[in-house]
């Protein structure tokens, strides 16, 4: 992808919100500037609403983007989220974006398999776009506890060359997780790059496979974040070039770069000085002790 562009504040309006999946929904949202710059990754952070419960702003991924739009994929969890839910056509809000670092497809990239769990599809609505417009043929491996939570199937089956899904009951495709599918595809596929977004222990796994094979892989970081801009440190990353920040050097990182057990960080744990201190020989001449 090119340089991000510097992100802006804007005030958006909701377009539209329906729930998709249960517990998880689909919001609209009218912000032209936003939607004409932001790429493949990328998040916003959004103000929901106002009062003392919304000071800060929540992350979201960008699902979709274009005619001045943005789709925003959200699980309702919390408060902001709750009430995100609720909101109807027409109420405004506001959001910083666009945000961080996204996905990276590098020239000539023949094959991609992208692999998603859950709500891990959010980000991945304007790769598997971006990778078609492109012409490189995308396999999609998706995972979700039942088949009604497989999200945006509609989208990825019309630009995917290939949809493989699993869950964790069998209501859909392969029962058990996608990363059974991943392991398979990346042996049988042979893929160029391979994207990740999901629960980080799913990511985590599939990141092994893709070593493994000598595949170059990207995972999407989900972090706690309160400023979204690098500030506050809430949102760090451990790698082997040190701690990164998830909102300005991610979300978006090379899966080989990832400290993902943090005993591997030796920020966290310095390591132990090799030599004792020295310790100085009593001075004859001192006074000892209650005899100052």
């Amino acid at each position: 992808m090119c340089h991000a562009p510097a992100p802006h504040t804007e005030s958006v309006t909701v377009i539209a919100n329906e729930r998709v999946a249960p517990g998880v929904g689909l919001v609209v949202l009218e912000a032209p500037r936003t939607a004409a710059s932001v790429q493949p990754g990328q998040f916003v952070h959004l103000r929901i609403a106002e009062g003392a419960d919304f000071i800060l702003r929540r992350p979201f991924s960008v699902f979709r983007a274009g005619g001045g739009r943005l789709e925003i994929l959200y699980q309702v969890v919390g408060r902001g989220t709750r009430v995100l839910a609720d909101a109807e056509p027409g109420e405004g809000m506001d959001l910083i974006g666009p945000l961080g670092n996204g996905w990276r497809v590098v020239e000539g990239t023949a094959h991609a398999l992208v692999v998603a769990g859950g709500l891990g599809a959010a980000p991945m609505g304007m790769l598997v776009e971006e990778l078609a417009r492109r012409g490189v043929a995308v396999t999609l491996a998706q995972g979700a506890p039942t088949g009604e939570r497989l999200l945006a199937r509609e989208l990825f089956e019309a630009t995917c060359r290939r949809v493989a899904c699993a869950t964790d009951d069998g209501s859909f495709g392969a029962c058990g997780f996608v990363t059974g599918l991943s392991a398979d595809l990346i042996e049988r596929d042979r893929p160029d790059v391979v994207y990740v977004c999901g629960p980080e222990a799913m990511e985590r796994v599939v990141a092994t496979q893709a070593e493994a094979a000598g595949v170059p892989c990207q995972v999407s970081l989900e972090r706690l974040m309160a400023c979204g801009v690098g500030a506050c440190l809430s949102c760090v990353v451990s790698t082997h070039h040190g701690r990164k920040r998830a909102c300005v050097d991610g979300p978006v990182f090379d899966a080989a770069d990832v400290l993902w057990e943090a005993s591997e960080d030796p920020e966290a744990h310095p390591a132990p000085d090799p030599k004792p201190p020295a310790v100085a020989a009593p001075d004859p001449a001192a006074p000892g002790r209650g005899e100052a």
